[in-house]
């Protein structure tokens, strides 16, 4: 009689335990944090490829225009064309680094999601949670969008200096691709300076929570 009472609910605590997906949430969490992961470094690399594609096409557009003879005849110079490659390319420039910024943040969002599951922000090292981590981050990313700025405010500075000195008489004659020009640079140089205000920030209520965490986790360890 007791044996059959013990095996009874030793099957019923079995069912109960196999009725749970509390393993196999945990299993597809896991997954789904490396797949996140994984995507934001792509993000992160695709960033410094599109950095290294306008390096590339700000020194062709330099080099396109040294090659040009100012000694041709005027119609065969495509130099107006030439001068706004370099806002173009930096206006792109911005547009990729806004785009992978935005997808960065969230894909953080979505890894902060994660790591809050059952609480584990509270009892575990969280990069993407804990003010602390994620602050730091920010502080040295920044630093990516100030060399994107410097990069562009120098090679507009360089492209329109080199074709107002080399072709004096077609720019003075189209004024207007210059203004053109220093408006799109100027206004890229401002999204790229302004892009730190669109990173991953914590929830300020996670914050909170994981300084009173902290507190009590170093109360508990003080000797009495």
């Amino acid at each position: 009689m007791n044996f059959s009472d013990d095996l009874s609910d030793n099957i019923g605590l079995l069912q109960i335990a196999e009725s749970r997906p509390m393993s196999k949430s945990h299993v597809d969490a896991n997954y789904r944090f490396i797949a996140a992961n994984q995507e934001v470094n792509t993000r992160i690399a695709q960033r410094h490829q599109a950095l290294a594609l306008y390096v590339t096409l700000v020194v062709s557009l330099l080099a396109a225009l040294v090659a040009l003879k100012p000694g041709e005849p005027s119609s065969k110079l495509p130099v107006e064309w030439l001068v706004m490659g370099f806002p173009v390319a930096s206006i792109c420039l911005t547009f990729l680094n806004y785009k992978a910024e935005r997808s960065i943040t969230n894909l953080r969002h979505f890894l902060a999601t994660l790591e809050r599951l059952e609480d584990a922000h509270l009892h575990l090292p969280s990069y993407n949670t804990d003010p602390r981590w994620a602050k730091s981050a920010n502080k040295a990313r920044r630093f990516q969008d100030y060399a994107c700025a410097v990069l562009v405010a120098a090679a507009n500075a360089i492209g329109l200096g080199a074709v107002t000195h080399i072709y004096p008489e077609r720019i003075a004659a189209n004024q207007f691709v210059i203004w053109i020009s220093v408006i799109t640079a100027l206004a890229s140089l401002f999204v790229l300076l302004f892009m730190p205000a669109w990173s991953y920030r914590p929830d300020s209520e996670l914050e909170k929570q994981i300084v009173v965490a902290n507190d009590i986790t170093a109360s508990t360890d003080q000797p009495d």
